[in-house]
């Protein structure tokens, strides 16, 4: 089939992208040249100046000062790529706030399964999966210094993808990664953070301002990434296709993607060619043009591609994007107020699985069960929870439940009596109960706001870092958290 104008195939992006690879390191050979060529002359210059040593502008000592240069630009290149061989990925990781999955967590599980599923269809003999604790929608691949690749994904997206979405994703990072566009690329942004790398050298990595990175790194990633044809990401596209098998389901993914402007901590401009849709891209390429600093192909050109694979127009992509989430919506489980659930509903708690020191405020064992996808202690006579601190964010970036109106109405109400007052820390029900145990230590809680955006006041524990919501708090704070993301709904 003929070529539409101005398109290539994927021979000829391969081929492309190969030059450009052997161009970058020329890139830097030639940039390190440069800059000691300048650094050397400058210093002969001074000395020239200053001691009357005419001989250092003879051709004879030009020469040598240059074949010095280039001796010391090798060893400074070859520097420069050991350490971000061995250093750059590490780095990365920690600046994403990479987490390696909690399998106890219902939504790990199923990312490490995903990523275990397509290690296998790839062939790989190792993929470490990785968690961004992020809500967003996102994900990317990097190789660590052990030559092991790896797939992290952003909570948001194993929030809001189907399993043939999440394996869709997962493929096109393996693709990433069979290609070897993921050893290069973590190569170029290893590169890019060597002045990360030495500022939190210098001043420690407990800085307020550890995330932020220097506009020098930023224009410097940014660089380097776009001497790499943006077409990668459609090879990847198609070969993700042969290990996942389902071109609509890639194709729905990436719409996903683009529309939740992803944004992953603070490094919109600078790792933006890692992810599977550009960070913070705001319809970029929807109308199938780019910039020059555009790091991925135009969003509607992929969505045409996969959709051509299934016999399908872009349009008919998008639809089933749409009728899915109205699915999801309605087939989400109704959480009603504690207090309007009948008695003769609550099964009792199981005595083989039960935390031990009981609810604090009615002193029965809690059960064992999960919300959200994550494990949680309940108690079934006052409806509270105990969850793990860290855990809360996983709950309140995940949809599974949607809240009765009688539910919606009572967070209202605590919202227009507690956020005027944010200093308040009585809590909701007007219990007075000061310092209750905690149920998995028995350290003594503290009542506490959840964080300084929500103030939902809980119970916190300062020794095993668990929170204690009384009835409803938690699904109260869930309702705040989603009316933020969409005060128009």
């Amino acid at each position: 089939m003929p070529q539409p104008p101005g398109e290539h195939s994927f021979y000829e992006i391969a081929k492309e992208h190969k030059r450009k690879s052997r161009i970058l390191f020329v890139v830097l050979l030639a940039f390190n040249t440069a800059a000691a060529i300048v650094f050397f002359l400058a210093i002969s210059a001074v000395v020239g100046l200053f001691f009357s040593r005419p001989q250092v502008l003879s051709l004879s000592y030009l020469a040598g000062l240059a074949l010095l240069a280039i001796l010391f630009s090798l060893a400074l290149a070859a520097f420069e790529l050991g350490d971000a061989r061995r250093n750059g990925p590490p780095f990365i990781l920690k600046r994403l706030s990479a987490q390696t999955p909690d399998l106890s967590d219902r939504y790990h599980q199923r990312l490490a399964d995903v990523v275990e599923e397509m290690r296998i269809a790839s062939g790989l003999e190792k993929i470490k999966a990785y968690v961004l604790p992020d809500h967003t929608v996102n994900c990317l691949a990097l190789v660590e210094p052990d030559e092991t690749p790896c797939i992290g994904m952003t909570e948001g997206m194993l929030a809001d993808f189907t399993r043939d979405e999440l394996q869709a994703a997962a493929a096109h990072e393996a693709a990433h990664i069979l290609r070897g566009d993921s050893v290069f690329m973590t190569l170029v942004y290893a590169l890019g953070d060597i002045f990360e790398r030495f500022r939190d050298f210098r001043r420690g990595s407990d800085s307020p301002n550890d995330n932020r990175p220097l506009p020098l790194t930023t224009l410097l990633i940014r660089f380097l990434a776009r001497t790499i044809s943006r077409e990668r990401e459609v090879l990847a596209d198609a070969v993700a296709v042969e290990l996942c098998r389902s071109p609509v389901a890639l194709a729905r993914a990436i719409y996903k993607a683009h529309l939740a402007n992803s944004f992953v901590g603070a490094f919109d401009p600078a790792y933006a060619s890692l992810f599977i849709v550009s960070p913070g891209s705001k319809g970029n390429g929807e109308d199938g043009k780019t910039d020059w600093w555009d790091t991925h192909p135009p969003l509607m050109k992929r969505i045409r591609v996969l959709a051509e694979m299934a016999h399908l127009k872009a349009e008919d992509v998008i639809r089933q994007v749409w009728d899915s989430r109205s699915g999801r919506e309605a087939a989400q489980s109704i959480q009603n107020m504690r207090e309007e659930t009948p008695e003769e509903n609550t099964a009792p708690p199981d005595p083989a699985s039960l935390l031990a020191r009981g609810c604090p405020r009615c002193g029965i064992p809690l059960s064992e069960t999960f919300y959200e996808g994550v494990p949680i202690g309940s108690c079934q006579r006052c409806g509270g929870k105990l969850v793990e601190e860290k855990a809360v964010d996983r709950i309140l970036a995940r949809t599974e439940i949607g809240f009765a109106p009688e539910l919606r109405k009572k967070a209202e109400t605590f919202q227009a009596r507690f956020m005027r007052n944010p200093i308040a820390t009585l809590k909701m029900n007007d219990r007075v109960s000061p310092h209750p145990p905690c149920p998995s230590c028995g350290y003594p809680m503290r009542t506490r706001p959840f964080n300084y955006q929500y103030f939902v006041p809980v119970d916190k524990c300062l020794s095993c870092f668990r929170l204690w919501f009384d009835a409803d708090e938690l699904e109260i704070l869930q309702i705040l958290v989603e009316e933020a993301k969409n005060p128009s709904g």
